[in-house]
């Protein structure tokens, strides 16, 4: 039950930020944070996690309600280095960087115990 977005062109340290606001939540919890979160990696985050979810009801016929985020990592993708032009005819380096985020989902145990009668004391 697990998603991967690869080459996000976005720096993983920013990316970061936002995988770390719903590492462990519910769902359902994670999607409200990411859609008032005012970071510009919440949406494809969010695209990633509806993703998640939509392959764990496909093809693990998981129950929607007891999923959540058991692991979210995000990972140095490629490196575009490009170069800004600089004074006196030399140039500075830049580093473009991308990003690779892989969600993974979990089911939460359910308890059906089936209640039994109380001891008495005598």
């Amino acid at each position: 039950m697990k998603a991967i977005l690869k080459n996000y062109r976005q720096s993983p340290r920013k990316v970061r930020v936002v995988a770390d606001t719903i590492r462990g939540k519910d769902v359902s919890v994670a999607e409200l944070n990411l859609s008032f979160l005012p970071k510009r990696a919440s949406d494809p985050i969010l695209g990633l996690l509806r993703s998640a979810v939509a392959n764990a009801l496909a093809n693990n016929q998981a129950n929607p309600e007891g999923l959540f985020v058991k692991d979210i990592r995000v990972e140095k993708g490629l490196v575009l280095k490009r170069f800004m032009p600089a004074a006196r005819g030399s140039a500075h380096p830049v580093k473009k960087r991308a990003s690779h985020v892989i969600i993974e989902l979990g089911q939460k145990e359910t308890n059906t115990k089936i209640k039994g009668k109380k001891k008495t004391k005598k």
